[in-house]
């Protein structure tokens, strides 16, 4: 009995040890003869390698992509796959062969180029289809109205491709589909009726396009909808109240269209995370019970609209919100005191370009910045008000940039409100008290002191003055001839000066701009530009671009002609490109400007769909990092490759356009100029030592010096670091607190430090937090407060584009340092070669070079792919001189408690 009972056990004990190789499934090889020649006829048409289709295994067991179900092919995925030299020379949408395969249910060729039309038997032969995905693979032409006949289909991805034409009506018979992605397109007409057909959808993308007429009604009995995403297209009228019906509905997004009214009642929407109506023009007041119900908003843009009445006070408190962008609307009213302040809260605001007043209150603790440039807030300001506070154009006491008395005082008599003057009494209030007859007495001593102070140093000026043009005489006379710069910043190209208008796009007249523009309807003002308003316009043939109206009573006379010379001479596909122009109106001029889907940095920066995980993002880190790479190349470009070099002047985050694809286009190009030499009155203010800004030309603008780019860049770099937006074009008080709050957390010393100040929205690894450190430490070296000793931008282009060299080579290359206490040695070292003018540094010395010989050269990797295409890549110089443009790059360390606040 007991020898039975061990057998069993034993039994047992073996049918469980064999049990897992039992269950799994043996790899069962293609058995369908027509399937193979199929993948192989499929493997020639689109010369793919051998080393993902090796000719000789088996398609089911080896090859990559290939998956089968009882010796059948049931999936292809080719996403990504790489052409052999061969088949891309010529590549072609040639996938005849598709419809060898009886059940197939899944075809992927996302990110493969096939250039070419979509098949019309597509529909026809591949009616077994569930899944079709072609996202980014270059096709055109037209959607085949077959594609309806494929009812088993679920997914259907065409996005980011050159589709043209309308969108047919038969897709609304995809009854199975519940993800349809058509964006990114140049698709036209309407968005289809039929589409309220498709009950089971829950993703609809028709973004980017060029779409107009209504939304139909229709699209509200989508009931299982969750992301609607119809932004970048011209659709107009109401946004339809059936839309509220929406209950599963959790992403929204209709910005940068024409809707016009207000808006639909939302709070059945209580699964909303995400609302985008931003840039069109929706009008009335916002009640709170509107947003009440909504407790699951993460994101909220609103901009670029007409609402009005308070914003609601529900928007301030609630705990998931972390941004808000209600920015260039007609919101009034004062700030809420709220009682109860969260310690740490990350949300981010920007209220600016409306009509709010009063005094600053403790509820812009809350967040981790928020900008209330362009309103009429009054009265001084807190210290809890300034390191995380945009300020510029308000009405606040003693802080730099705000409006001028004249408009502040008439707003708030036109409210019948008390306006505090600045501080300064008014002519209603009684006079100050006479000074006593000794302080009279001192006053009269104190100006006879100053008066005689300022003689003697006005015959000093008039001495140095003579001197100084009698040297630049002689130096003028041994030049010879000097070559005329491109560009002046004080004299533009006189009117009958002649420029090449064969690179100035077409000529419009000015019935065609009247036409594309709506008689420049406020419905098609984008923004009040320094230099023009700009418009959003329609050509014939429906083509979208910006025109700018620049008028000549406001603006200098022949400014434009500035911009048509910059036009008229460079070529480069990091400008805005300009289309076209019309000057036959004497007091009004006008130029047409490509029309950038993704619009400015600021606009863009927090408009990303979800990622896979369906957590929603910011923009993310590679695309940053792309975008402040092409910057970048324009900088570089203007500042090494132009003749004499051009300087920008106008470089912040609303002066990055941004095409579909998220590749810069630099614009607010009217203030570009040649580089200023060195003026007779900068020598004199350095003989004198008086205490002028560098950062200020003679007539109070912007100095004309690559130095003072790359100093503007480095705030767009750190704004793209940290995610405050509007920094980098806020006052220079807002500023230098941010500096003081920010700049001590980068450091080449402590990688951790820098998490600090990282945008809270961006999801990084390891890997990415090394390029966000490395671009926070090039930023730093650009905001050095002496220009002389800032980067070239060429050195700064270098390092964006091999940002893990800057971090991982100059860490090791100089340990040495890191034991160095002295700050005078750090100097010496690294940046003791430099030299003192402010458009020229020179390379390190060239013992130091040596000295860094040794260094590991460490390639860049996981964003390649992502990079501007740049003038050079660094891939055709020797490993030295790339040490040397690293080390080019890293700032003088400054004392972390005791930052220099100019920013000279």
């Amino acid at each position: 009995m007991d020898d039975l009972r061990g057998f069993c056990l034993s039994l047992f004990v073996m049918l469980l040890l064999f049990k897992p190789t039992l269950q799994q499934p043996r790899a069962v090889e293609l058995s369908s003869r027509i399937e193979r020649v199929a993948l192989l006829q499929l493997r020639s048409s689109l010369g793919l390698r051998s080393k993902d289709w090796p000719i000789k295994a088996d398609p089911c067991t080896v090859w990559a992509g290939i998956l089968c179900e009882n010796g059948k092919v049931i999936g292809i995925n080719i996403s990504g796959f790489k052409r052999t030299r061969i088949g891309s020379q010529n590549p072609q949408f040639n996938v005849d062969s598709l419809a060898l395969f009886s059940g197939l249910l899944s075809f992927n060729a996302s990110r493969f180029m096939l250039p070419g039309s979509i098949p019309e038997w597509f529909g026809q032969r591949l009616r077994t289809l569930q899944v079709l995905d072609l996202r980014g693979c270059s096709v055109v032409g037209a959607i085949p109205p077959s594609l309806g006949n494929m009812t088993r289909l679920s997914e259907l991805y065409l996005a980011n491709n050159d589709l043209t034409g309308t969108i047919p009506d038969s897709l609304g018979q995809l009854s199975s589909l519940y993800i349809l992605d058509i964006s990114q397109n140049g698709l036209t007409g309407v968005v289809p009726p039929s589409f309220g057909s498709l009950k089971n959808l829950t993703s609809l993308d028709m973004s980017v396009n060029y779409l107009y007429g209504i939304i139909p009604p229709a699209i509200g009995a989508l009931s299982k909808l969750e992301i609607l995403n119809l932004s970048n297209n011209s659709l107009s009228s109401l946004i339809p109240s059936q839309l509220s019906n929406l209950s599963s509905l959790v992403d929204l997004d209709l910005s940068f269209n024409s809707f016009s009214g207000s808006l639909p009642d939302f709070r059945v929407l209580k699964n909303l995370q995400r609302m985008v109506i931003g840039s069109n023009q929706l009008s009335g007041y916002l009640p709170d019970n509107m947003f009440a119900p909504l407790t699951k908003l993460q994101f909220v843009i609103l901009s670029h609209n007409n609402f009005t009445g308070e914003i609601p006070s529900i928007l301030w408190s609630m705990p998931s919100l972390r941004f808000l962008d209600a920015s260039a609307n007609n919101f009034t009213g004062i700030l809420p005191n709220l009682s109860f302040v969260p310690s740490a809260n990350s949300a981010i605001f920007n209220l600016s370009r409306n009509m709010l007043y009063g005094g600053l209150t403790t509820v812009v603790e809350r967040f981790s910045f928020i900008d209330l440039s362009d309103n009429y807030f009054q009265g001084k300001v807190p210290d809890y008000a300034r390191s995380n506070v945009s300020l510029a154009e308000n009405c606040l006491r003693d802080q730099t940039s705000q409006r001028a008395t004249s408009p502040c005082a008439s707003f708030y008599a036109e409210r019948g409100l008390a306006f505090d003057n600045f501080g300064v009494p008014n002519a209603t209030q009684p006079p100050p008290r006479k000074p006593h007859k000794n302080n009279h007495k001192r006053l009269i001593i104190l100006a006879a002191v100053l008066g005689s102070v300022g003689f003697i140093a006005l015959m000093i000026i008039v001495l140095v003055l003579l001197i100084v043009c009698t040297r630049k005489r002689t130096t003028t006379s041994q030049r010879g001839n000097v070559v005329e710069p491109v560009l002046t910043s004080t004299s533009p190209p006189p009117p009958g000066v002649s420029l090449n208008f064969s690179s100035l796009g077409e000529g419009y007249t000015y019935q065609q701009i009247l036409q594309a523009t709506g008689n420049f309807s406020d419905a098609d003002l984008i923004k009040h530009g320094h230099s023009g308003d700009l418009f959003r316009g329609i050509l014939e043939g429906g083509i979208s671009v910006v025109i700018k109206k620049i008028d000549l009573n406001i603006v200098k006379k022949e400014a434009h002609m500035q911009e048509l010379d910059f036009f008229s001479k460079i070529s480069h596909l990091r400008f805005v490109p300009l289309l076209g122009h019309c000057l036959d109106n004497e007091s009004e001029k006008y130029l047409i400007y490509k029309y950038m889907p993704n619009g400015d940095l600021p606009s863009s920066l927090y408009r990303k769909t979800r990622s896979e995980d369906d957590s929603l993002q910011s923009l993310d880190w590679i695309t940053r990092l792309k975008i402040a790479t092409g910057v970048a190349e324009a900088l570089s470009y203007l500042h090494h490759e132009c003749s004499p070099p051009l300087v920008h002047r106008d470089i912040q985050a609303s002066s990055i356009l941004l095409d579909d694809k998220f590749e810069v286009r630099l614009g607010s190009l009217s203030e570009i100029c040649a580089q200023e030499g060195e003026t007779s009155q900068s020598k004199i203010t350095r003989l004198l030592r008086f205490p002028q800004s560098s950062e200020q030309g003679a007539s109070g603008t912007p100095a004309a010096t690559c130095a003072y780019d790359v100093y503007c860049f480095g705030k767009v770099l750190l704004e793209l670091v940290t995610g405050k937006l509007g920094m980098s074009a806020s006052s220079d008080g807002a500023m230098k607190e941010w500096l003081e709050g920010t700049l001590p957390y980068i450091s080449i010393y402590d990688k951790e430090l820098v998490t600090n100040i990282i945008d809270p929205s961006l999801i990084i690894d390891e890997d990415l937090l090394e390029e966000v450190w490395a671009m926070a430490i090039v930023a730093r070296s650009c905001l050095n407060p002496k220009p002389a000793r800032r980067p070239l931008m060429r050195y700064i282009l270098k390092d964006l584009e091999n940002p893990l060299k800057v971090v991982r080579e100059e860490s090791t290359g100089s340990a040495r340092l890191k034991t160095t206490s002295s700050r005078g040695s750090w100097n010496a070292t690294v940046f003791g070669s430099w030299r003192t003018t402010s458009d020229v540094a020179a390379a390190p010395a060239a013992t130091t070079s040596n000295k860094m010989e040794g260094a590991n050269s460490l390639k860049h990797s996981g964003t390649s792919g992502s990079q501007g295409s740049g003038q050079n890549n660094g891939g055709d110089h020797s490993s030295s001189y790339r040490r040397q443009q690293s080390r080019d790059i890293f700032p003088e360390p400054l004392d972390e408690g005791n930052l220099e606040s100019r920013q000279g």
